[in-house]
């Protein structure tokens, strides 16, 4: 049997731009991508813990260190500058490999530097 689980989640992230008119996805930080284990072009989910939206997407690579967290396109209707969000990605595995699996949990500050990693 295979389960849908966690594989890593980016906690308490600042939006820090929103575009529009770009066409869809959202940018992140290189290093924070890095940290997280999360990958250009992978699916992610974000929860708006400022409003309570929930959305999806896929990410597109930021530059590194900048600490950037833009939600783009439609979903930019969804956020504001200076929202906190969690951004979390899934992956499907067997039986055998959840049970070595532990999910890798990047807690943020307000400027999305890495507090620290559970």
């Amino acid at each position: 049997m295979f389960r849908q689980v966690l594989l890593s989640k980016l906690h308490r992230a600042t939006v820090t731009e929103c575009d529009i008119n770009y066409n869809g996805s959202i940018k992140i930080d290189e290093a924070l991508l890095e940290a997280s284990g999360m990958r250009e072009f992978e699916r992610v989910e974000i929860f708006n813990i400022t409003n309570g939206a929930r959305f999806s997407t896929y990410i597109i690579l930021g530059e590194r260190d900048s600490g950037t967290i833009s939600i783009n396109g439609a979903a930019a209707r969804l956020v504001q500058v200076g929202d906190k969000v969690i951004i979390i990605n899934y992956g499907i595995l067997s039986e055998e490999e959840m049970a070595k699996h532990k999910p890798c949990i990047v807690v943020l500050n307000d400027k999305n530097n890495i507090d620290k990693i559970l």
